[in-house]
């Protein structure tokens, strides 16, 4: 599948999308990290204030390796926050950490949709590799229903994909708003912040596109969409 050209022609685009959001939100990101906030704190100290100024003390805040390795952990309230993030006081850092912390809030808030992806997270890891097998069993054994049921597993890494939208946008809104109000930036870096965060949901996109396109292609495959079935 590797080698057809229909997966190229279905795929590609949202290949290329990904790639070049990719390099937009790292060449945003090192933009802004040469640019200190007039607050001189910290992402880590950025995040625990947004936190704490909304009424959620019950998140840790910790460092982890790797770059734009930034995430929110549900299950142990964990906030963990690579290098770049956690230890500098730029306004890339300070965007970055307080989107993360807009995801404690959402915790916090019983946001309906971060709640559903939490939910969703084992079957779709289950999904994305299970899918695989099944279309690489179905192929070889020319047995359209196990193609059909790599397809219906692979639709839960797309439903994933897109379920992901809402809440990075809502994350993102939150840290926005709220990284003014608490006092962390000035309306002026605000903006500035903000781009850093824009850049980022552009992969979520992207993502969420190539995810479709290549179920898009898996339904051609099948012969569900007019194309050639693979029995």
């Amino acid at each position: 599948m590797i080698f057809d050209p229909m997966y190229l022609l279905f795929v590609g685009p949202g290949v290329i999308l990904a790639l070049i959001a990719t390099y937009k939100v790292k060449s945003t990101f090192a933009h802004y990290s040469k640019i200190m906030a007039g607050s001189g704190i910290t992402g880590a100290e950025a995040a625990s204030q947004l936190l704490t100024r909304n009424g959620v003390t019950n998140v840790t805040i910790e460092r982890a390796d790797g770059f734009l390795s930034d995430h929110y952990d549900p299950t142990s309230r964990t906030l963990r926050l690579s290098s770049d993030v956690y230890n500098s006081p730029s306004l890339s850092a300070i965007g970055v950490a307080c989107h993360e912390a807009g995801h404690a809030l959402q915790h916090a808030d019983a946001y309906m949709w971060l709640g559903l992806r939490s939910k969703l997270v084992p079957a779709t890891q289950f999904g994305s590799t299970g899918s695989y097998i099944f279309f690489i069993l179905g192929m070889f054994m020319h047995n359209p229903k196990m193609f059909l049921i790599g397809i219906i597993l692979f639709s839960i890494t797309v439903v994933f994909a897109l379920i992901t939208l809402p809440v990075e946008w809502d994350a993102s809104a939150r840290a926005k708003r709220l990284m003014v109000l608490s006092g962390i930036v000035t309306y002026r870096e605000q903006e500035d912040a903000a781009r850093v965060l824009n850049a980022a949901f552009l992969t979520y996109v992207a993502s969420a596109i190539t995810a479709l396109l290549t179920l898009l292609y898996y339904l051609f495959r099948s012969g569900l969409l007019g194309g050639r079935r693979d029995d």
